[in-house]
Formats: C-alpha cells, sequence, structure tokens
C-alpha cells in the first residue's frame, strides 16, 4: 500500500531574481503569469523567454475556451519547459501545456487524446491556497457543460515547486482569506478521507496548525499582520496540497462546483460556503469514528474545551474574517437546490468516494437548503 507522493522537487527562495537565476530561464521557457506580475518582478530581469498574461484570454477562473485560446496562442512552439507564475488558475492552465499535441481543453479532461508529457513544469504559487504546485489535478469550467471538471493524472505532476513568500504579500486581503480556508479545507477533508493515512495526516495536521493558529493571531493584530506571518500560510498551503493530493477531497468540494461553474464564485470562495455545513452533517452521521480525531485536534487548536462546539467556534473564528452569503445572494434560485443536487451526484463521484461517511441524496439536498 503506498503512503504518501511528494512528485515534485520544493525549492523555496526569498525573492523571484533568485528563483530565475537558479533556475536560468532564457530561450526555449514559456512563462504564464499575470502582467502585473511580471512588470513588478520580471520585466527588470530582461529574461529571454517567452511570457504570456493569462487574463489577455479572460476574466475568472479557467474555462475550456480560456484554455483552448492559450493553446492556441502559443503558436505551435516547442517549449522545454512551461513556467507558470500566478494563482490556481494560472497553475490549472499551465499544467494542461505541458501535455503533447493538445489542442482542447475538453479532449484532455474527456481523455479523447493520448495524456503524453512533453515538457517540463514548474509552478511558483502567488496564492496560499491550492497547493496545486504539488497535485496532479486542473480544475476547469466546461462552458458547454455548465458545471467544472478535474483532470486528475500523474502526467500534470510538476517536476519543481518553487515557494516565494514575496509573491504572496501581493494577495488582496479578501482573496487571502478565500484562498487560505481552501487550503485549510483541503487539510481537513484530506484528514477524513478513506484514503488518509499516518504519513498524510503528518501534512493534514501542520498545516491545520500554521493556518488556524495564524487566523487567531490576525484576528488580535489586524489584517495587515498577515504580512507579517504570510511565509505560514504559504507553507501550510503546500503542506495540505501534499495531504490531499494524496488522498483527495470530497463532498465541500463536490457540492462547490455547481455554485463556482453557474454563478462564477471563486473557486476557495464557493468552498468556504459548504465547509461546516458539510462537517456538521458528517459529525452528526457518526461523530465516533475519525472525525472524532478532527475534532480534538482543531478544538486544541482553537483552544477549546468543550469539542461538541467545534463547528460553531470554528464558524465563527472564519465569518469574523470574512462573513458568508446565503447561497440565493449569488444568483442561485430556488428551483436550482434540486438541480444542483443531481448534478453534484452525477457528475462528482470521483469526489464523492473521498467523502468521510457516504451522503444521501436527500442529505445533500439538506446542505444545498440550508445555505440557500
Amino acid at each position: 500500500m503506498k503512503l504518501l507522493q511528494v512528485k515534485p522537487q520544493i525549492h523555496k527562495f526569498n525573492h523571484f531574481k533568485d528563483f530565475a537565476e537558479f533556475f536560468a530561464i532564457a530561450a526555449g521557457d514559456f512563462v504564464l503569469t499575470n502582467e502585473f506580475l511580471y512588470n513588478s518582478y520580471m520585466k527588470g530581469l530582461n529574461l529571454n523567454a517567452d511570457f504570456m498574461f493569462r487574463e489577455k484570454y479572460g476574466k475568472g477562473e479557467p474555462s475550456d475556451e480560456m484554455i483552448d485560446a492559450i493553446m492556441k496562442g502559443m503558436g505551435g512552439k516547442e517549449y522545454r519547459r512551461i513556467i507558470a507564475v500566478g494563482g490556481g488558475s494560472v497553475v490549472d492552465i499551465a499544467k494542461l501545456l505541458v501535455i503533447q499535441d493538445a489542442t482542447s481543453a475538453l479532449a484532455l479532461f474527456e481523455k479523447k487524446i493520448p495524456l503524453i508529457k512533453g515538457r517540463e513544469l514548474i509552478v511558483v504559487p502567488t496564492t496560499c491556497g491550492t497547493g496545486s504546485e504539488v497535485t496532479n489535478i486542473s480544475i476547469a469550467e466546461i462552458k458547454s457543460k455548465h458545471t467544472k471538471m478535474g483532470l486528475g493524472v500523474d502526467e500534470l505532476y510538476p517536476d519543481y515547486a518553487v515557494l516565494i513568500p514575496e509573491l504572496v504579500k501581493e494577495l488582496p486581503y479578501k482573496f487571502f482569506v478565500t484562498s487560505s480556508i481552501d487550503a485549510l479545507i483541503h487539510a481537513v477533508e484530506s484528514y477524513v478521507s478513506p484514503r488518509s493515512n499516518s504519513s498524510t495526516e503528518l501534512f493534514s495536521v501542520k498545516a491545520m496548525e500554521l493556518i488556524l493558529r495564524g487566523y487567531m493571531d490576525i484576528l488580535d493584530k489586524g489584517p495587515e499582520y498577515r504580512l507579517e506571518i504570510i511565509e505560514d500560510f504559504l507553507i501550510g498551503s503546500n503542506f495540505a496540497g501534499i495531504a490531499f493530493g494524496n488522498t483527495g477531497v470530497g463532498a465541500v468540494h463536490a457540492l462547490s462546483y455547481p455554485l463556482g461553474g453557474n454563478y462564477h464564485v471563486p473557486h476557495g470562495e464557493a468552498n468556504y460556503q459548504f465547509f461546516v455545513e458539510v462537517f456538521k452533517t458528517y459529525n452528526q452521521k457518526n461523530p465516533n469514528g475519525k472525525i472524532k480525531e478532527l475534532n480534538n485536534i482543531v478544538a486544541g487548536i482553537l483552544k477549546i474545551s468543550d469539542t461538541t462546539t467545534v463547528y460553531d467556534e470554528l464558524s465563527k473564528l472564519l465569518d469574523n474574517l470574512l462573513a458568508k452569503k446565503p447561497l440565493k445572494e449569488y444568483g442561485m434560485k430556488e428551483a436550482e437546490v434540486e438541480i444542483f443536487t443531481d448534478s453534484v451526484i452525477e457528475g462528482q463521484q470521483r469526489l464523492l468516494v473521498n467523502n468521510y461517511v457516504p451522503l444521501s441524496r436527500n442529505e445533500i439536498r439538506d446542505i444545498f437548503k440550508a445555505l440557500y
């Protein structure tokens, strides 16, 4: 039984310049990034690589249409390395660019072409949420299907994951919160996954500690304090990525996809809506299994003596960072409670198999109803 796989080499630099010199970025490299990051950290280095700005191909999270346009924009050139410098959207797209002869995102997600890796991949995350720099997963909105799809194959593993804390300081407060909550969810869902084991749990627990203690310090000292401890969140996200990259995530992510796909809610924010409600449901169904260990861990970090209040206290902590909204405020219609329920059951089985306990259709529907 395989316990743990950490595929990419993990590097850390204090500055982008140090990374560029160490990896000798030059002709033959294709860098996918954002223009503001290029202007702040790359332009002055006069790097002889090809640069593409993701936002030139559309706003929001990746879609199959956006990915297809980027593939076309590469012009069929031969590159030795793909370098992703950005958030989860940039990384998800870059992972697909390493596949040989790929011209259609939908064909990749539906595995209608051979998935052969033709280039090295270097990932430099600029958020503290996805952990995508250490996973083999790419997520995109499929416009024609009105949902998101995921592709998880070993060919998508980065060869190098590079942590540069100064880049994460550019993240606005709201996106810092939603991205880091996403990392927290990765760690928590991984911990209770049926595929969890003693090795993945080490990374899950440490990620929870770094993120939750960081939140408590930020609430005590103010939002700007996050800039002083940003490295803790970057490492916490990385550890959570290692954990869920080996175990998978479950219902929190599964239920969030119709909301994100139909109403373009950013991934971390969509997950945030479902996090506590899903785990309350788990806890009601089987409070004496693995979730009992989780409750004790979270209660210990939050310094709560009564574990029966752990989800109320967790919700209070997170809401003090960024208040949740009812799903209807995103535009969701009441009739979509049933539609989204069926969409999750039909389209997200790859995630639902990782649930702590199975959820029935009625239980999934009731979570949507409670949050509507």
